[in-house]
């Protein structure tokens, strides 16, 4: 019998489960929103993952949870904080010095590596809205625009519309007021992105070689263009960006054999 690693991200918006082999390949996943019941939601998460990856629960040696909820999860062997997952994730696939961009649902996280993958710092906002998948998803509520749609719109733009405020509330009252002097809705669009850019790399500086990861960065991936233009640099995102939490937790699953 062959052994199995999980690793479940238990976000403040979403959940994600990975399973892993022996070799560290990706076997099978689940997304799902997290809601208000961490236990349940893990549960179902990590069955939908096994199903996917065509193994029973049994195979499964090991479970490590991270993120927002990893401590009320009483199935996980183990609870890792989500900076050390999303470094060990991003990691194995850019084993080099490096810094991350982790742009989530509710906060945004920086962290820098050296070349060894040992963290030397780290910033997070957790404060506030702005830079986060919650701004995105309140801006799109009051245009009135499916959040999956903002990518498309964003690089259908021709002018972008500058907007000087950084908090969720003032932004929308500016974004309200952007329309009703007839700005175009993928101007405007673009110009949230460009917000939630800015709010990140204000955070801290950057070094050579950065990593984009996180549901916004899934979902929306001319943000990394954009950001690319704003630093000058490639931007490395690794596969499933949204999942790099759950597959570092579940590499840590696996290193505790």
């Amino acid at each position: 019998m062959k052994d199995f690693f999980a690793g479940i991200d238990i976000g403040a918006s979403s959940t994600k489960a990975v399973i892993i082999d022996a070799e560290k390949k990706v076997l099978g996943y689940s997304i799902k929103k997290t809601g208000t019941d961490f236990q349940k939601i893990a549960s179902l998460c990590l069955g939908e993952a096994i199903e996917s990856a065509k193994i029973s629960k049994d195979e499964i040696k090991r479970i490590v949870s991270t993120g927002y909820g990893r401590k009320n999860i009483d199935f996980s062997h183990s609870a890792i904080t989500e900076i050390s997952c999303h470094a060990k994730g991003c990691f194995h696939y850019f084993p080099e010095a490096i810094t991350i961009i982790d742009i989530g649902g509710q906060d945004n996280k920086i962290i820098k590596l050296n070349s060894q993958g040992k963290r030397i710092s780290f910033k997070m906002n957790r404060k506030c809205a702005a830079g986060t998948g919650a701004f995105l998803e309140e801006m799109s509520l009051r245009l009135d625009i499916p959040l999956e749609e903002m990518d498309s719109l964003a690089r259908r733009s021709t002018e972008m519309v500058q907007l000087g405020s950084y908090c969720t509330v003032f932004t929308a009252t500016e974004v309200l007021e952007k329309l009703k002097q007839g700005k175009a809705v993928p101007d405007i669009v673009k110009g949230l992105f460009l917000s939630v850019i800015k709010r990140v790399l204000e955070m801290d500086t950057l070094t050579d070689n950065v990593v984009m990861t996180g549901g916004v960065v899934a979902h929306n991936s001319y943000i990394v263009e954009m950001t690319e233009e704003m630093v000058g640099r490639d931007i490395l995102v690794p596969p499933m960006p949204q999942l790099s939490g759950a597959f570092g937790a579940a590499l840590f699953a696996l290193d505790m054999e």
